[in-house]
């Protein structure tokens, strides 16, 4: 009982307590943006607390007594570890919002759509069942095209539309894919399903329906062009999309679907790798001619998405646990990331990096941040970057498909390229502003404590390996 209590608070607190925040600005400012950290933290609280319980063994599942057959919400070990590093990255970018969004109107509307939007994404993780996953996955749309369009200038809203029509129009059809897995099992549930798609697999036009949703919402090419777009929105919406939450909805969704719970044709193990390998490319590519700081950073997480695509996708246990690792070890540094361009951002007014340049005279801490993160996101040793980055790249070598391999080689050298070509024109070099300080204490320290995040997960990785190797035990039935 207790555990299921965990979960309905670990996805209501944010959700419901959202609807809280705007009449609570318009009494206190620090109530409300100390009322959004604590929700979101609450819910990060909720799931290291179920923890202990899942890695017992035990599955938690919440269902009602009128629902009989469909599950709302699953809590296992998958669950729970994208429930954490979700709300963990939120929770700091929450934090870093407190300096970023202060000066800024609307601030009331801000925060609620931040924290409806952790607490829908909340409820996609722990979701038992195709229609709460619908549900809760059309929330985080809404929730997005309000702050992507945050400024309301004419180009920031179009920029949010454009949005908002590709992931909504993903999403109708994925739905459509949703209720033809229905026709064949005759169930939502996905336990349900699980157990009847291992003799009879998901129909091939079934999956392909919910891939178009996922590839929509993981901004994987040619559904990517509004990611890199959505950089007009300040830099903490940005940072959740790209770094936290949003694109990893789709490969949650996808780790849940088509690795946890479908039985699938073969053949997709070779074409979506393939898609994979053509987007990390074809994006990194795009990173490296690029000269808006932001969009840099975008087109880079599409191409980190492809490597957590091929690492769930290989069909080995190597590579799907290098694939899941690669999810915290992502969200973590690309969230430093992107917070370090906004505090670059703020204080010049500039995102072209032509027109910066020697940052790292007046913003020393901000600089060295985002260097260290950007070594994870390159997968350089000792960070955590590196061991997610080997593990995938290894599962692709296992798997025998070696020229999808020398493709993700090639992304990852890509990587190390364009970030380094970044960092040198945003922080080395001679000064081409007026020089600025750092910017405001609570948006320094969220980046610093990310970019130490970035460093500790590579030498305390075997504390993470522990929990996704046993994630990967469950997923795949091997009895732990």
């Amino acid at each position: 009982m207790e555990s299921i209590i965990l979960v309905w608070l670990a996805v209501f607190v944010p959700v419901a307590g959202a609807f809280l925040l705007p009449p609570v600005g318009g009494v206190s400012k620090g109530a409300r943006n100390l009322g959004a950290f604590a929700m979101v933290g609450f819910s990060l609280l909720c799931s290291c607390l179920l923890l202990s319980s899942v890695l017992n063994g035990e599955v938690v599942t919440v269902s009602l007594p009128f629902l009989a057959g469909n599950n709302l919400f699953l809590a296992d070990r998958l669950a729970v570890f994208m429930a954490i590093v979700s709300s963990l990255v939120g929770a700091v970018i929450v934090l870093y919002s407190m300096g970023y969004i202060s000066h800024y109107k609307n601030q009331n509307e801000y925060y609620f759509m931040v924290v409806l939007f952790l607490g829908s994404m909340m409820g996609i993780v722990y979701s038992a069942n195709l229609i709460l996953i619908y549900l809760f996955w059309e929330i985080t749309a809404i929730s997005c095209w309000r702050l992507i369009g945050f400024f309301r200038e004419k180009t920031c809203v179009i920029r949010a539309d454009k949005a908002f029509l590709v992931t909504a129009f993903g999403a109708l059809v994925m739905l459509i894919g949703f209720v033809m897995v229905y026709g064949q099992y005759g169930s939502f549930d996905l336990q349900t399903i699980k157990s009847a798609s291992a003799a009879h697999p998901v129909a091939n036009l079934a999956v392909l329906l919910i891939l178009f949703g996922i590839l929509s919402k993981s901004a994987t090419l040619p559904l990517h062009t509004w990611l890199p777009d959505a950089g007009v929105a300040p830099t903490p919406v940005t940072a959740l999309l790209h770094a936290a939450v949003l694109v990893k909805i789709g490969v949650y969704v996808y780790a849940r679907l088509f690795v946890s719970t479908f039985t699938i044709d073969p053949a997709w193990e070779t074409a979506i790798p393939l898609i994979a390998g053509v987007s990390a490319l074809v994006s990194g590519g795009a990173a490296l001619i690029e000269t808006d700081m932001k969009r840099i950073i975008a087109y880079s997480t599409v191409s980190q998405l492809g490597f957590i695509f091929l690492g769930l996708s290989i069909g080995n246990d190597i590579g799907l646990a290098g694939g899941l690792l690669y999810i915290l070890m992502h969200s973590i540094a690309k969230g430093g990331l992107f917070l370090c361009a906004g505090v670059v951002e703020q204080k010049l007014h500039v995102k072209d990096i032509t027109r910066l340049g020697g940052l790292i005279r007046t913003m020393p801490v901000t600089a060295i941040s985002f260097l260290l993160c950007a070594f994870s996101v390159m997968g350089i040793p000792p960070f955590g970057g590196f061991f997610s980055k080997y593990m995938v790249i290894a599962g692709a070598i296992k798997s025998g498909n070696y020229l999808i391999t020398a493709t993700f080689v090639l992304g990852a050298f890509l990587t190390m390229i364009y970030l380094f070509r970044l960092f040198a024109m945003v922080f080395l070099g001679e000064a081409k502003t007026t020089p600025v300080a750092e910017g405001a204490p609570v948006m320094v320290g969220s980046v610093a404590f990310l970019a130490v995040l970035s460093v500790a997960g590579g030498f305390f990785i075997s504390y993470p390996s522990v929990f996704v190797q046993s994630a990967v035990h469950q997923i795949t039935g091997v009895v732990q």
